[in-house]
């Protein structure tokens, strides 16, 4: 079967890794990720559902996450954490993965249909499209937290099929996290995890020539 169509994640694939971008909050805020996690661990536990999910799903604003996360963390660090630069930091200390964004820009002028499907926050739309040309590659951007239900959920694979208009047999998917590349595979996508260009570019140049006109 030729593939006719590339699914893209957006961040950690066509940016730098977004550990950078956590290691950036903590070294403003001297809070670490391993808090943060812990945190919405015992959010998720008492309220019955991951914070950061229901974030990413449109389900709860950014302000109240924000909020709801200031609370968890005041008893363990003391004080009261200054939670509304999130974003601000997380965005400054993420840059396009040029490379990626060239060889994603290289398949849609060589004929190939490009998606761009993202776990993100509905009101972070304005700061992540402004870091690479979207609608030049993508025909098609599908965003969680505008569709309710996010990766490796089955349900927004079939909603970028759907959308997309091509069979899952005829795309190629990719993505950093790996349990995003088994969502994928489970309805039927091929799928490249990425972990750095020198891994991933040439894997999906081999997934795309291995895959000749039936």
């Amino acid at each position: 079967m030729r593939i006719e169509g590339v699914i893209s994640d957006f961040g950690g694939v066509l940016t730098t890794p977004l550990i950078q971008s956590f290691m950036a909050f903590q070294d403003v805020t001297g809070i670490s990720g391993e808090t943060l996690g812990r945190a919405m661990q015992r959010i998720a536990d008492a309220d019955g559902e991951h914070p950061l999910f229901e974030l990413e799903c449109g389900r709860i604003s950014e302000a109240d996450f924000l909020e709801r996360m200031a609370d968890e963390l005041e008893p363990d660090l003391g004080h009261r954490p200054e939670m509304h630069r999130f974003s601000e930091i997380y965005f400054d200390a993420l840059r396009p993965n040029e490379p990626m964004i060239e060889l994603m820009r290289e398949l849609r002028a060589g004929g190939l249909r490009m998606a761009l499907l993202t776990n993100n926050v509905r009101e972070w739309e304005p700061l992540w499209r402004s870091m690479l040309p979207v609608d030049e590659i993508f025909e098609l951007v599908v965003d969680s937290a505008f569709v309710g239900c996010r990766k490796p959920e089955r349900e927004i694979y079939e909603i970028t099929l759907e959308r997309f208009g091509l069979p899952a047999e005829r795309c190629l998917f990719v993505d950093d996290i790996e349990a995003n590349c088994h969502g994928a595979t489970a309805v039927g996508l091929g799928a490249v995890h990425f972990r750095d260009n020198d891994q991933a570019i040439p894997e999906i140049r081999a997934a795309l020539a291995g895959r000749t006109a039936a």
